[in-house]
This record gives C-alpha cells, sequence and structure tokens, in this order.
C-alpha cells in the first residue's frame, strides 16, 4: 500500500512538473504586475510604445524632480513599466461590460489574429503584437466584466502610477457630444481603483489639418469632462500648437510611401514620437508627480 502510495504521488509530481514546462517559463512564474503602467490605442503600436518605455524608465533623468517629487519616486521602479496600446480603443472600450466597444479589446483580430502593441515589463518577447485575452499579461476579458474591471482585480495588475494615452478613436464621440465625454469621465473614475494615481494624455496630432481640428474640439470636451467630475486624473494635453506646428510641418514623422507622400496621417512614427515627447516632456513630468502627490499640474 505504501508503495502503490509512492508511486501514485510521483506520477502527479511529474504530471505537475510536465504541464509547468509546457506552459513556458513565464507562465511557471508568479505574476508580477508593473510599477508604471500605460494604457493607449494604436499610436502606441506604431511609434510611442518604446519611446513611453524609454521616457519612464528614466523619468528621473527626464523629469530632474527634487525634494519630495524626488522622494516619491523611491517607492517603486520606474524601469518596471508596462506599455499597451490597443487598436480602435478608447475610455469607452475599456470600461464597457459587453457589446462592440468592449470587442475592440477582447475580439480576436481577423485579419492579423492580433490587436495591440506591448512593450516593457509586460511582453519580453521578440514580437510586439499580441492579442488581448490570451497570455498571462493579457486577462482582460472576463465575461460580466470591464476590460479595467478585470485587470484590477484582486492579485492581478496593480500600478503606483497609471498613464492613459487616448484621442483618435473617440474624437467624433467627444468633438460632437460633450455629454458623452462626461459620462466616459465618470465611468473611468468608476472602473478605477480608487486609491490608483492616474494621468490621462491625449495622443498626439494627426499630419491632416481636417482631422487635427475635429481632434482639438474633441480634446477640449474631455478636458472639461474631466474637470466637471473631479478630475480623477491629471490631464495632459497632447494637442498644443506646438505639437501641431511640428507635425504638419514634417513628413518625416509619419509613414510615408516611396514617392515620399505621407500615407499614414494618423500615426506619428517613432521619430515623431519622440519629437512629441521632446515636447510636452515637460507637461508630462509636472502631471506624474501631480499624480503622485506632488506639487506640479499637466496642462
Amino acid at each position: 500500500m505504501g508503495k502503490t502510495r509512492g508511486w501514485v504521488v510521483t506520477l502527479v509530481r511529474c504530471a505537475a512538473v510536465t504541464a509547468m514546462l509546457a506552459s513556458g517559463p513565464a507562465m511557471a512564474q508568479e505574476f508580477k504586475s508593473p510599477d508604471i503602467l500605460v494604457l493607449g490605442d494604436s499610436q502606441i503600436s506604431f511609434g510611442s510604445g518604446p519611446v513611453f518605455v524609454d521616457f519612464l524608465s528614466n523619468i528621473e533623468a527626464r523629469c530632474a524632480p527634487s525634494g519630495r517629487d524626488k522622494r516619491r519616486l523611491k517607492n517603486f521602479d520606474p524601469q518596471n513599466t508596462g506599455v499597451i496600446g490597443v487598436r480602435s480603443s478608447s475610455i469607452h472600450s475599456w470600461t464597457a461590460r459587453s457589446g462592440a466597444a468592449k470587442g475592440s479589446i477582447c475580439d480576436v483580430d481577423q485579419k492579423w489574429k492580433v490587436n495591440a502593441g506591448t512593450y516593457g515589463v509586460v511582453n519580453k518577447t521578440d514580437n510586439q503584437f499580441k492579442q488581448m485575452g490570451q497570455g498571462r499579461n493579457y486577462q482582460f476579458c472576463t465575461a460580466g466584466k470591464s476590460p479595467f474591471e478585470a485587470m484590477f482585480q484582486e492579485g492581478y495588475y496593480d500600478p503606483d502610477l497609471l498613464i492613459l494615452s487616448f484621442l483618435g478613436n473617440a474624437a467624433r464621440r467627444w468633438a460632437d457630444n460633450p455629454d458623452l465625454a462626461i459620462k466616459d469621465a465618470q465611468r473611468l473614475s468608476a472602473h478605477l481603483p480608487q486609491d490608483l494615481p492616474c494621468v490621462f494624455m491625449t495622443t498626439a496630432p494627426a499630419y491632416t489639418k481636417k482631422v487635427a481640428k475635429l481632434r482639438a474640439r474633441a480634446q477640449a470636451n474631455i478636458k472639461s469632462a474631466f474637470a466637471q467630475t473631479g478630475n480623477r486624473c491629471v490631464f495632459v494635453e497632447g494637442i498644443t500648437p506646438e505639437t501641431v506646428a511640428a507635425n504638419q510641418s514634417t513628413p518625416r514623422f509619419f509613414r510615408r510611401n516611396d514617392a515620399g507622400k505621407v500615407k499614414d496621417p494618423y500615426h506619428p512614427n517613432e521619430r515623431g514620437a519622440r519629437h512629441f515627447f521632446d515636447l510636452r516632456g515637460p507637461a508630462i513630468c509636472k502631471a506624474v508627480f501631480s499624480a503622485l502627490g506632488g506639487s506640479g499640474s499637466g496642462s
């Protein structure tokens, strides 16, 4: 009887080890939340993802904090930064519990089979593109819950700072209907942990003037919505006279065809993203320390 029991235990242990090895080293380790988490749209996939990682991982050098702001950085590790950008997504995608809005996060892309660009500590593979809902770092698609509610459930994502970067996919929604902007700001507040410091920044301007004007109206309405609903996240304007002038006068900040003509006016490439962060870096720094409880403020 003792020998039989020992044999069974050995089999169980072997099966457990086999299952662990089959799932890969990452699955065999306990999930570790990023200290800084950035969520955004397809601008992250097309250029700004690596720039977010570089900027935030070197936030002390980029922002030159002093006093209490500098001490606040000792409470977490900026190198532990994760960045996720899901195409066709915005605030209402991350707060939806069902329907097409949630589908922007959770439905498998029918053409490419992936719908997001992921960077930093949430993706240590050679392939930046992932499908939300697949893989231990992207389990945001629980039935009856919003992606935010699934993400921030106990034992999963627990960042010290959340940075949201959206605009384009809600531009018409916010520009045409300020009430929807207010609704989105309210729902965002309801779906985030109450003690989670948050920065909301609108994305970089488009190359074309018509699109930039629409997004400027949308930015004004969502900024007003945050103010009217209690400023849950510190707001940073991505669209400013300086960023608009830079992007609309610099074709090389966007993907171009062989003739040099801009073929994608919506998504700045990495070169454009780095210039954008050079222009808006001081405002982002102020917003981060304001969100963490310091003296700065976004603009």
